[in-house]
């Protein structure tokens, strides 16, 4: 890293850290899953996961500070998608609920991380 608190890649991002972190933990919880849903809810669980983090890399590799606000607002989309494939792994039983709270209050957490990094973007007046 440069100087101070600079960010010199996507990986200095806590909000990036704490997606891959959810992604890990997803991928953890879904290794419980039946079989035979490999490529069912297992799939789209770690599909959604990973997707948060990609969308934080992504943006931030772009040109300018609004495209980074679109694709962080993208990462919120997958965040959302996630919470419902556990809600619905928890209410078809595929995992208790015991099992799944943690990714949920690491989704909630990194859900008010993203508006919070919005939200501060925004403020600089740099976005489009």
């Amino acid at each position: 890293m440069s100087s101070g608190s600079e960010i010199s890649s996507y990986q200095d991002l806590k909000v990036w850290q704490e997606a891959m972190n959810l992604a890990e933990q997803c991928y953890e919880l879904t290794q419980g899953f039946p079989k035979d849903e490999m490529y069912g809810m297992t799939s789209q669980i770690r599909r959604a996961a990973v997707s948060v983090a990609a969308n934080i890399a992504e943006g931030h590799g772009r040109e300018t500070t609004g495209v980074f606000v679109q694709f962080l607002r993208i990462a919120q989309g997958s965040l959302k998608e996630l919470e419902t494939h556990l809600i619905l792994s928890q209410r078809v039983r595929l995992c208790s609920v015991a099992s799944a709270a943690p990714s949920l209050e690491r989704a909630d957490s990194l859900g008010r991380m993203l508006r919070s990094l919005i939200r501060s973007l925004q403020k600089r007046g740099e976005s489009v």
